[in-house]
């Protein structure tokens, strides 16, 4: 059987789970259907990959019901200020998590841990998470899908209690450009090209209000590529954010990292989403966000940006995050660098990703004539 199931039926399954129903302003339930609908004509799925679609989107309803319980909880939550939160914004495969790992070791920047994406909510004291069921959901759920992917540590290793990307809280408005990354949904994806992403920018900061209502003063620094293509709507949400561009070249090097990266994420979830059938989607993808990025970035302030180049960055990682404080107009203590030396000898310890973009379909010419001059 490869039904995901009903809209009712997945609303069903998220108040079962978390005995909430209030699911807040329905804003989200066209693309719901959307997304919904295209992933039952047009996906392909197998059994495994309508079971494994059916427990995201639930896992997004699940996200939604416990953010408004928490606002209704939490209602000091509103004043709770987010001041000049920092984006990490670039292609899959650009040096985005390794960076954003290092600046959030500052015990100063707080990130936007695993689990509390799938359940927003003021942050718990660390030394409670391991007793928290939601914690432990969140754990045997990526336990379980290193157990299908055993090699994708050496791509993008990833723990409940470790910091990961914010686009994990815009798909609660089911804006995500995660679907068409992992899947073959072209009328998703022609949908969601239309779509104003303010309020699903506005619902992220409500969001990380809620998150950081127990660590005020820390900084928040986050990072995704989702954000490529809506950077109108992010600035609308953050008059004051700053913005950290990665950049890396030869395209096809970036094109055929990302491409293995969503074949693995893909892997046994559809019949025709595998191979060479990936990478002209995903240089579509990439071709249309970075020229909507450049666009946007063009109309505003300079000052708001700043580029890191991979080579530097992989050159010397320390060099390029002193940069960046410096940039900020932050310091970086002394006493936080052996933290960030840990998270690169982390990162080091687990790098073993091998890929070949030919085997996606595409030519690294092709992706170097098409990107190149975008990246």
């Amino acid at each position: 059987m490869t039904t995901i199931g009903t809209v009712e039926e997945l609303h069903a399954t998220a108040r079962e789970i978390t005995g909430l129903s209030d699911f807040g302003p329905s804003d989200y339930l066209e693309g719901l259907k959307v997304v919904l609908a295209a992933y039952e004509r047009e996906a392909g799925l197998t059994p495994d990959g309508a079971r494994l679609i059916r427990d995201e989107l639930c896992g997004i309803l699940v996200a939604r019901l416990f953010s408004e319980a928490g606002w209704r909880q939490y209602p000091d939550y509103a004043q709770n200020p987010v001041e000049r939160p920092v984006f990490i914004i670039g292609l899959p495969r650009t040096g985005t998590t390794t960076l954003h790992r290092l600046l959030t070791a500052d015990p100063a920047n707080q990130g936007l841990e695993l689990w509390l994406t799938y359940a927003p909510q003021p942050r718990p004291p660390r030394s409670t998470w391991p007793d928290n069921p939601v914690f432990r959901a969140v754990e045997q759920g990526v336990d379980g899908f290193f157990a299908r992917q055993p090699d994708y540590r050496g791509i993008h290793d990833r723990t409940a209690d470790g910091v990961e990307e914010c686009w994990l809280l815009t798909r609660q408005s089911m804006l995500s450009a995660y679907f068409e990354f992992t899947g073959y949904v072209p009328s998703y994806s022609d949908w969601l090209a239309g779509q104003d992403w303010t309020e699903a920018y506005l619902r992220h900061r409500r969001n990380l209000q809620l998150i950081g209502l127990r660590d005020p003063g820390r900084r928040w620094v986050l990072k995704s590529s989702s954000h490529l293509p809506c950077l109108d709507a992010l600035v609308a949400a953050y008059p004051d954010a700053m913005i950290i561009q990665t950049h890396r070249r030869p395209a096809g090097a970036v094109l055929g990292s990302a491409c293995s990266m969503a074949s693995r994420l893909a892997g046994g979830t559809s019949s025709t989403f595998q191979g060479a059938a990936i990478g002209p989607v995903l240089l579509d993808l990439a071709e249309r966000t970075l020229a909507r990025f450049a666009a946007d970035r063009a109309r505003h302030d300079p000052a708001r940006f700043h580029d890191v180049e991979f080579a530097e960055f992989t050159a010397d990682p320390l060099a390029v995050v002193a940069g960046i404080y410096r940039h900020l107009g932050w310091e970086l203590p002394d006493d936080v660098r052996p933290a960030m030396a840990a998270v690169l000898a982390q990162d080091a310890s687990l790098r073993s990703h091998r890929y070949d973009l030919a085997d996606f379909g595409v030519s690294a010419q092709e992706a170097d004539a098409r990107l190149g001059a975008l990246l």
